[in-house]
């Protein structure tokens, strides 16, 4: 009998921890029914088109984990096909930490919030980097970002969960913000320009 993909996060001392508090047989019946999803969903390509940035998760080969912080135009996280994801890797620091881990050990992690909405996933799986693939890079390439790519990853997906909105903060991004702003002023000044009108147009009455 094949584990269930869930597995690749509900480790015995997982399980334990679960069977202690009181919560192993809600995820034994989700083990049942084969774990997490494994296949990338129209919901999920949806949500990650709107993406404009995530955590990857990587660890070295000893398992010092490591975790760093990708941002882009919203949909540069890729969808290649339902089991793969890419990216492309822009210039950043030249620490090479993500780049090293990958070099010696392809279990990766990927977490997406959207705090607007007040979700999150997480998308387990295994990871390499991509240089020398010219057609991936020009697919992965958001057009008219101002950035300077140097790599891309492509992250095959084993397996990704939701969680509840519970405890996430609502926040909103400044150019989200900015935009609803400018719209609010305009319409401001219509509303202005119409009373302002209507003013001129009302008919004055003098002493009876």
């Amino acid at each position: 009998m094949s584990r269930p993909s869930s597995d690749v996060a509900f480790s015995p001392a997982v399980k334990a921890a679960q069977e202690k508090r009181g919560s192993r047989a809600h995820f034994a019946k989700l083990e049942e029914c084969g774990g997490f999803r494994t296949a990338i969903t129209e919901d999920l390509a949806a949500f990650l088109a709107e993406a404009r940035s995530f955590y990857l998760a990587t660890s070295s080969a000893d398992g010092q984990p490591y975790v760093q912080h990708r941002g882009g135009p919203p949909g540069f996280l890729r969808v290649i096909n339902e089991r793969t994801l890419g990216f492309a890797d822009f210039k950043g620091n030249r620490q090479y930490i993500t780049t090293g881990n990958l070099a010696e050990n392809e279990r990766a992690y990927i977490f997406v919030m959207d705090y607007a909405h007040r979700r999150r996933v997480k998308l387990w799986g295994r990871a390499r980097v991509m240089v020398d693939d010219a057609a991936l890079l020009a697919r992965l390439w958001p057009e008219g970002y101002a950035a300077r790519l140097e790599q891309a990853i492509v992250f095959e997906v084993e397996a990704w969960d939701t969680n509840c909105p519970q405890h996430i903060p609502q926040m909103f991004q400044a150019v989200d913000v900015a935009r609803t702003v400018v719209q609010l002023k305009a319409r401001i000044r219509e509303l202005e320009a119409e009373v302002a009108l209507l003013k001129t147009a009302r008919p004055t009455t003098g002493p009876s």
